[in-house]
């Protein structure tokens, strides 16, 4: 289990720990998550609208989580994480989808098909007015680590480290997107589990993931999510 570390360096850490629940809840971002892959020829229109998410900031977190399952043909995603198809099968079991590609779930309650804007943009919306935080979380950069605090709170969910990077562009030579280059926002490198957040307050020094940037998820069992944040 993670050691507890003190936060006295952490000015970022230091000043958001102070909040009130309430000034938390209203920070706590709309987790927006792409399931993709390189070798799916709906998937690029998809991919457009999280790096137009991704462009706009604002209280939204988006991620392209890129499933394995498209590797059965002649082309490998570049980006495919066991981690990712894991995730989506979790989602499917829960919501009652299946999985396709491009899927996107909101806030680990609404699947939409990812290339549909207005659905897309309705699943936010409603996302906005029905979220929770559960647990307030930051995240530093802190002597080449990441240091993580969660507050305490009501509920219990499992807590998730994601790694990923801002952008990159792929040319796919093979598959059904055969000659196209393909602009990726958000595409998440590396998912590890830190372990429960049962309601007590808890603070982590991570290294730091593979990746770019950093965010960290708190969700429920049920898919909720209970608490996110990015560097």
């Amino acid at each position: 289990m993670p050691s507890p570390i003190p936060f006295v360096a952490g000015a970022a850490l230091l000043a958001l720990a102070g909040l009130p629940n309430a000034a938390w809840a209203a920070g706590r971002p709309v987790v927006v998550e792409l399931f993709t892959s390189q070798s799916c020829s709906s998937c690029p229109p998809a991919e457009a609208l999280l790096g137009e998410l991704a462009g706009a900031g604002g209280d939204v977190l988006p991620l392209a989580f890129h499933v394995t399952y498209w590797n059965r043909l002649n082309w490998r995603d570049t980006f495919s994480l066991p981690e990712a198809t894991e995730r989506q099968q979790a989602y499917a079991a829960r919501l009652g989808d299946g999985t396709f590609t491009p899927q996107i779930v909101v806030d680990g309650r609404r699947s939409v098909v990812g290339s549909r804007r207005e659905a897309v943009s309705t699943a936010i919306t409603q996302a906005r007015g029905e979220r929770e935080a559960a647990t307030p979380v930051a995240l530093a950069r802190e002597g080449g680590r990441l240091a993580i605090r969660l507050g305490a709170g009501a509920g219990t969910g499992q807590i998730l480290l994601i790694g990923f990077d801002p952008r990159h562009e792929t040319r796919v030579a093979r598959g059904e997107n055969a000659g196209r280059t393909i602009p990726q926002a958000n595409v998440v490198r590396s998912v590890r589990a830190l372990g429960a957040w049962t309601g007590a307050a808890r603070d982590f020094s991570e290294p730091l993931p593979p990746g770019a940037e950093a965010a960290v998820i708190v969700q429920a069992a049920d898919g909720r999510i209970l608490g996110a944040a990015r560097l």
